[in-house]
């Protein structure tokens, strides 16, 4: 039998309960279009472009690509989904110094 736990409370939940609840969260980079003109284009962007990858030679592979894109996938129970829908952002939490699971 396969068992979940609620990663927001810490509560078991099993294959078969009810009612469980998936959160998928992506984060990406969001560019917005960029304004052309005909001297960018021209324009050799080559050297640009080598300073780019040689700064890239040395960082950590994770930490460039946490900086386009990463995914998050969480299980909720019930009670935890209702807490989840009414603060996403844990905005209010946050303003009254509570942790995310706090009553």
């Amino acid at each position: 039998m396969i068992s979940y736990t609620c990663d927001l409370c810490g509560r078991k939940m099993i294959e078969d309960e009810s009612v469980r609840y998936v959160v998928k969260i992506e984060v990406y980079a969001a560019y917005d279009p960029l304004e052309l003109s005909d001297d960018d284009m021209i324009e050799d962007h080559r050297a640009e472009m080598r300073e780019l990858i040689e700064k890239m030679k040395d960082a950590d592979p994770q930490e460039l690509e946490d900086q386009v894109y990463h995914a998050f996938r969480f299980d909720l129970c019930a009670e935890c989904q209702k807490r989840y829908l009414q603060d996403p952002l844990f905005r209010k939490a946050v303003r009254r110094g509570l942790h995310p699971t706090d009553n």
